[in-house]
């Protein structure tokens, strides 16, 4: 079977590819209810801000769609117990909470009956996933502009069309050069601990046919120095007034740009943003020690050893050259560009 999107819809299954299988083994999933949803988020068989977001919005119209009740407040109720079974699953990424309250919002605010009110939360979320796509088109456009012709790129963890509804964020802009015509070459970081870089990276570079070379984390330097590297792409889980929060080992990646001279760009949609806070507001997840002692089922570190494993790191907007967006490329002063561009 064969997804046309990362995820889709069908008549109350959603069907997606089960991300830590990837790249031995491809296989699609079929959820049925938000609980399903919210145990394919939290153990990572979804992943990537824009798409958590996505199938989140997807976890509600299930609720919706095999919904018994004949009252739309009962109904209303069920969709909003569904919300926060699904907010509790990952508290970083500002997509999964901003995609939940619009289709919330939607179902309040949609005058009729039940099968109304239905029909308004299935196609928010449709409207949602398309929106993604067409998002993550424009950003591959206008990030394409900032990569030269025989360009080398580094980026780091997944935002490629598995971290979205298609097509990707910081290896959609990649996806965007290449199929301009530019002859370009990537180093895809490894990113422990769960190696999305190893695992979904190289495989959807590989896919294309776009030249990629896996590094591990720790090799980062090693490249800058040694004039590898013309610049870095990288996407976000959520961009606060001060900050690009994104996959732990984003933060290193900046300050060595930085101190290499190469632009270090951030591709993210107008729905991760979230400008009301700043860094010190935002959680930082915490996840099972097991995903640093164990790969693939097999422990690497000493039993009982103490292990620190925040799945995310904060890199102010300093280190940043561009945030690249659907709506354009911001450029510092960024708090003129955020009023600019996204009307903040």
């Amino acid at each position: 079977m064969k997804l046309k999107r990362t995820v889709e819809w069908r008549d109350g299954v959603l069907l997606t590819i089960d991300q830590t299988l990837l790249p031995l083994e491809e296989k699609i999933i079929e959820l049925h209810s938000c609980e399903e949803v919210a145990e394919a988020i939290k153990n990572m068989r979804v992943r990537g801000a824009p798409l958590i977001g996505v199938i989140a919005a997807y976890g509600l119209a299930l609720t919706a769609y095999h919904s018994k009740t004949k009252d739309k407040n009962r109904l209303i109720k069920e969709l909003e117990k569904s919300a926060e079974i699904l907010k509790k699953t990952r508290p970083t990424a500002v997509n999964l909470f901003w995609a939940i309250n619009r289709v919330l919002d939607k179902a309040r605010n949609t005058d009729g009956d039940v099968k109304t009110v239905i029909n308004a939360v299935i196609e928010e979320a449709n409207t949602i996933m398309e929106e993604d796509y067409q998002a993550n088109k424009r950003m591959g456009s206008y990030g394409a502009s900032l990569i030269k012709d025989g360009d080398t790129i580094l980026t780091h963890c997944n935002a490629g069309a598995l971290a979205t509804a298609g097509y990707g964020t910081a290896l959609g802009v990649i996806r965007a050069a290449w199929e301009s015509g530019k002859c370009i070459k990537v180093f895809a970081t490894e990113t422990r601990p769960k190696l999305q870089g190893a695992r979904l990276t190289a495989y959807e570079l590989m896919k294309e046919g776009i030249p990629v070379t896996l590094i591990t984390d720790n090799m980062v330097a090693y490249v800058m120095s040694k004039n590898m590297v013309d610049l870095a792409i990288v996407g976000a889980d959520r961009i606060v007034l001060d900050a690009v929060i994104n996959k732990i080992g984003t933060y290193g990646i900046a300050v060595l740009a930085k101190e290499h001279k190469i632009p270090f760009y951030v591709a993210a949609p107008t729905s991760t943003f979230d400008l009301k806070r700043k860094s010190e507001d935002v959680i930082i997840e915490e996840r099972d020690p097991s995903e640093v002692t164990y790969i693939r089922g097999v422990r690497i570190a000493p039993e009982s050893v103490n292990v620190l494993n925040p799945a995310f790191d904060i890199t102010p907007l300093r280190y940043v050259s561009a945030i690249i967006t659907e709506k354009g490329v911001l450029k510092p002063p960024y708090e003129q560009s955020f009023k600019k561009i996204i009307g903040y």
